[in-house]
């Protein structure tokens, strides 16, 4: 899962400006920063960073606050289940969190990776409203913002609000059967484990319908069953007078059934609309919500901005 895009001679003259490098000087090595979406970790950008790597290129991914080693694995959620008392167990670490946490998160190292050069910040899925809210915050330590697949608000204020437009009302993720009261336990839940076949079929349209069965439950495994519900009511939206002055890529993932390619593109619409001289740079690739199965094609773009 992942991807991004750019042009490169022109990113190649952006970043050692944006590096505040002397005229003449050699240009340091740009890192990407990836940023992950709901229910998801660092470990999702895996092969995307091994293939990165093989090429040369510098890749680090981030686990937002409650995610990766901080993860909720509640007792109920493990073989055997109890879906009773998972339905109803605490979420200590994500019962809460806002959006402001994420972006908090995502400066700290933004920041310190700027030392070392330019920082290529990316953002899959939700993950995208956490970039935005970054790029608000320290415009001038990001040489480029890019969205894959992503949510990017400008004049939509919420990623709830991306849902009840025209373009967002054909996301397939609604249809996935959610776990307890999310009044009660502070998140939104999932069982990812699942074994009934209508739910496995309902979140393989929604999130990867192109992957054979094995790939896709290979994907779901790495799932988290947590993501705060407050982040989708958090105000998501970029400041033209601070995120619009990054330069930015928008990579389309064409056969995504989660953000419909049609709620992609009035995204990018708006945003380009808000910020005529600094218009999106898109990209198109025919993948699924959580990307092409190979990395490849989505390394090749990224290797583009490098």
């Amino acid at each position: 899962m992942v991807a991004a895009a750019g042009t490169g001679a022109a990113a190649g003259g952006l970043l050692g400006t944006r590096a505040g490098r002397g005229e003449g000087a050699p240009r340091k090595q740009p890192t990407f920063l990836l940023v992950h979406g709901a229910n998801s970790n660092a470990y999702a950008f895996a092969p995307l960073i091994a293939a990165l790597a093989l090429q040369g290129h510098r890749a680090l991914a981030v686990d937002l606050p409650g995610h990766g080693a901080q993860a909720n694995f509640p007792l109920a959620y493990q073989a055997p289940q109890d879906l009773d008392a998972f339905a109803t167990a605490p979420s200590p670490v994500l019962s809460g969190a806002t959006l402001e946490d994420n972006a908090r998160h995502v400066v700290g190292v933004v920041r310190r990776i700027a030392r070392q050069g330019p920082v290529i910040l990316v953002g899959h899925s939700m993950g995208g409203a956490t970039i935005t809210r970054v790029g608000n915050q320290v415009p001038d330590a990001i040489a480029r913002l890019v969205y894959l697949s992503a949510f990017c608000c400008v004049r939509i204020r919420t990623i709830l609000d991306c849902f009840l437009l025209p373009e967002g009302r054909t996301s397939l993720l609604p249809t996935i059967p959610s776990v307890g009261d999310p009044g009660r336990t502070g998140v939104l839940r999932n069982n990812w484990r699942s074994a009934d076949p209508g739910f496995l079929a309902k979140t393989k349209a929604a999130f990867a319908a192109d992957y054979d069965d094995a790939a896709f439950r290979n994907a779901l495994n790495a799932f988290e069953p947590d993501e705060s519900a407050s982040l989708i009511h958090d105000d998501a939206r970029g400041h033209p007078a601070t995120w619009g002055r990054v330069p930015r890529s928008y990579v389309r993932f064409t056969l995504d059934r989660s953000i419909p390619p049609a709620l992609q593109d009035r995204m990018v619409k708006e945003a380009d609309a808000a910020t005529p001289r600094n218009r999106f740079d898109v990209h198109s690739l025919p993948a699924p919500h959580l990307g092409p199965a190979d990395p490849a094609p989505l390394a090749a773009i990224l290797a583009d901005l490098a």
